[in-house]
């Protein structure tokens, strides 16, 4: 069970992964070795499972965010999913979903262009629909 202050470090670290454990104590009142014991537990724990990176994907020139909508055309699935590997350099996230649809893939894309190409490959796996997000 998680206290107050297991929740305060998560919240802490969920903000900035990189800060030192000296900074990190002094926001949730303990020392920096309590509060690198702190996280250590947490990682043992299972509870941090890994620390991630949040990239700009336009800096990186992939203008265009997508989300789609994947529907599937027969309940055997790895077809797409074997697609969905290949092109990983498009995908951000892969979720396989209930309600409309069997999964929600978020994609990024450099070119209109590559989109269409994309879709045209995929369309020969799944079905489709797609929201193009205009504004974060």
């Amino acid at each position: 069970m998680l206290d107050n202050t297991d929740m305060g470090i998560l919240h802490e670290l969920s903000k900035n992964s990189r800060i030192t454990m000296k900074e990190l104590g002094e926001k949730v009142h303990l020392t920096g070795q309590a509060a690198a014991s702190r996280v250590a537990k947490l990682e043992d724990n299972g509870v941090i499972e890994g620390y991630a990176i949040k990239v700009n994907q336009v800096k990186l020139g992939c203008f265009i965010h997508a989300f789609i909508t994947i529907i599937t055309q027969s309940t055997y699935h790895q077809p797409y999913l074997s697609f969905i590997k290949i092109q990983e350099q498009y995908i951000i996230n892969n979720y396989k979903i209930s309600g409309e649809g069997c999964y929600l893939l978020e994609c990024k894309f450099p070119s209109n262009e590559l989109l269409n190409q994309f879709l045209e490959d995929l369309n020969e796996h799944a079905n489709y629909k797609l929201s193009i997000v205009i504004n974060k």
